[in-house]
């Protein structure tokens, strides 16, 4: 039997709120382009979409919704496993020996989006949403990961990622590779329409911060024309003076396959409505053709594609996870 010699990436989506152009771009495109590369997994994980208010019914229409998307943005089922987080029981158990024996209160104090997402005064937030970082962890390391392809939001998440795989190796016994972050390409950090400082986000309040991937492609058209610009009327990428017209540069770029500066040379001495009144015809033609693939998908099939998924993942955990019981000697 020939040995699998590729390196192995895992990556997954939470199945909450409405996918966007930043996600498209920032990942599934690019996990795409791994596929051949890579032995790649891909997880909907929807225990961490479990650790904020949420409604069930909703919850089991989004985890088939992102499979779908997975599927329609060019992840291949006969090339990469795709499967639901919770059909693998070994990531929550694997998840609590992980807090019992390697996670430290001090790690996690340190999480950023832990913050960003709690607020001041954070008592009644769930013990999960502080712990996601750990569950993160495990779904990680339980598949003997070489690289986490991530933005640098999640950065500090594969940082802990690699802390507790060392910190195991070093208190048990040499189990755990070290997993790299992998910083994705340009586009991994599409900016908010409505405010171009801050990443575009399935959470923000307003629905104009972002182009969500089921938008009708009218409304696509209408957010990109009240897409925030700058001050000046120079098509010109420079992302700290001109954030807006820069964030919109790149967009158009990735959904076109068309290099910034050949943009900037063909929209030199152009204005700013005309520029986005045709970044506004490339995301339409991008989310018709997008659509066009999501609806042929019918959701009996994503659904068997996800039960075949979790019948190769879930050896590769258990494997792992048994190896790691007999270590700490509960096995």
């Amino acid at each position: 039997m020939i040995q699998n010699t590729k390196k192995r990436i895992f990556s997954g989506v939470q199945p909450s709120g409405n996918l966007h152009v930043g996600n498209f771009l920032g990942a599934i495109k690019q996990w795409v382009g791994m596929q051949d590369e890579y032995d790649c997994i891909f997880s909907v994980v929807d225990y961490h979409a479990i650790t904020v208010k949420y409604d069930p019914k909703v919850l089991r229409k989004k985890i088939i919704e992102i499979a779908k998307i997975y599927i329609a943005g060019g992840v291949n089922p006969e090339k990469a496993i795709i499967f639901q987080q919770s059909d693998a029981r070994a990531h929550t158990e694997f998840c609590w020996i992980l807090n019992a024996v390697s996670a430290r209160i001090s790690d996690l104090n340190k999480m950023t989006q832990f913050k960003d997402k709690a607020g001041k005064g954070n008592v009644n937030v769930s013990v999960g949403l502080y712990d996601y970082p750990v569950l993160m962890a495990a779904d990680i390391l339980l598949y003997d990961t070489d690289i986490v392809p991530v933005g640098d939001d999640q950065l500090q998440h594969v940082e802990l990622a690699r802390d507790l795989a060392k910190r195991f190796n070093h208190d048990y016994e040499e189990i755990f590779k070290i997993p790299e972050p992998k910083i994705m390409k340009q586009g991994a950090r599409i900016m908010s329409l409505d405010n171009p400082e801050k990443k575009m986000s399935k959470s923000a309040e307003s629905e104009f911060s972002r182009i969500e991937l089921l938008d009708e492609s009218a409304l696509a058209m209408k957010k990109i024309m009240k897409a925030t610009t700058d001050t000046g009327a120079e098509v010109k990428f420079n992302s700290k003076e001109k954030p807006g017209i820069s964030n919109l540069l790149t967009i158009y770029s990735l959904l076109a396959n068309i290099d910034i500066k050949d943009l900037e040379k063909k929209y030199s001495g152009i204005m700013y409505g005309e520029f986005k009144k045709d970044l506004a015809e490339v995301v339409a033609e991008f989310l018709n053709d997008f659509q066009k693939k999501y609806n042929k998908i019918d959701d009996s099939q994503v659904a068997e594609i996800l039960a075949a998924g979790a019948k190769k993942a879930e050896p590769i955990a258990e494997e792992t996870l048994v190896k790691v019981k007999i270590t700490i000697g509960v096995k």
